[in-house]
């Protein structure tokens, strides 16, 4: 018996890019690495409510997190 709920689908699918977390995102953390991408360039970490925090902490730290936005507001633009 798997402890993990199923991942959801279709407008559902935004999945928390936390370890183990199948929870729908609600928001996108938008960060870059400066030594691997260029400065304009954003990739996405989408989180539950419960994993912003440790998921915004994990990319602050290393000087990675640029934004933190609404779900709701990613457009093809954000990758």
């Amino acid at each position: 018996m798997s402890l993990l709920s199923p991942v959801p689908s279709g407008a559902d699918a935004l999945v928390c890019s936390a370890k183990g977390c199948r929870r729908t995102s609600t928001r996108a953390l938008l960060w870059n690495n400066p030594t691997l991408h260029t400065p304009e360039r954003r990739k996405v970490w989408l989180s539950c409510d419960e994993h912003v925090a440790s998921l915004g902490d994990f990319l602050s730290v290393r000087g990675f997190l640029k934004d933190t936005i609404d779900v709701e507001a990613l457009t093809d633009a954000h990758g």
